[in-house]
């Protein structure tokens, strides 16, 4: 791996485990035993490396959440869905924690970040639209953006909100799980008779992951 790339995990595993602004470039370097300087070649400062975290963030948001192409809608189609949701959740938790006061430090991340946020909101839409057509959902057109807008900000905000309703700053898989399943409790709302078989494996398959990660 090079020396850029160990950088940008070394800090995600960090900025996780500790929080971000709890985390210097002097702890980055000496976690990789590294020196100041030889980071600050590859990096100007930590809000760089914030920024190459975000590339990654945004790869992540744009393969995962594709509109399906020629294939038929199935538990495994959807459980890619809410997958990737659960990555994204867990791999980039320091950002979603943090989130306004990372983006209010720096003015380009946050236009960089709502145009992903348009984009994943865009494709989010057509997804449900699919799943409207193709009989697994029973919403009215006009509300199919409100619901996708609805269930990003479920999934943007479910950190936050954790932190802020317990005693705990530490944010677990089992947690994240639990965000899920209030994600599949919209999709059972507006759930079509021949889909409501789908939809109750994927809320069991999920209550077992919340489970197995709580023990």
């Amino acid at each position: 791996m090079k020396t850029r790339d160990k950088i940008i995990y070394a800090s995600i595993e960090l900025f996780n485990e500790h929080g971000e602004r709890n985390i210097t470039t002097n702890h980055i370097a000496a976690h990789l035993s590294m020196s100041p300087g030889n980071l600050y070649y590859h990096f100007r400062n930590k809000e760089d490396i914030i920024r190459s975290i975000f590339s990654l963030y945004e790869h992540n948001l744009e393969s995962g959440f594709q509109p399906y192409q020629d294939k038929q809608v199935s538990v495994e189609l959807l459980i890619g869905y809410f997958d990737t949701m659960f990555y994204t959740l867990w791999q980039f938790r320091f950002m979603y924690a943090n989130l306004h006061d990372i983006l209010a430090r720096d003015s380009v991340l946050k236009q960089r970040y709502l145009l992903a946020q348009q984009q994943v909101l865009a494709r989010s839409s057509h997804v449900l639209q699919q799943l409207n057509q193709d009989g697994f959902l029973q919403i009215e057109p006009h509300f199919i953006t409100a619901l996708a807008d609805t269930i990003k900000m479920i999934v943007s905000f479910w950190i936050g909100y954790q932190l802020t309703q317990s005693s705990t700053s530490t944010i677990t898989k089992s947690t994240l799980y639990e965000g899920i399943l209030r994600v599949l409790m919209l999709f059972q709302a507006y759930a079509t008779p021949a889909s409501l078989a789908t939809f109750s494996h994927l809320e069991q398959h999920y209550r077992e992951l919340a489970s197995q990660a709580a023990n």
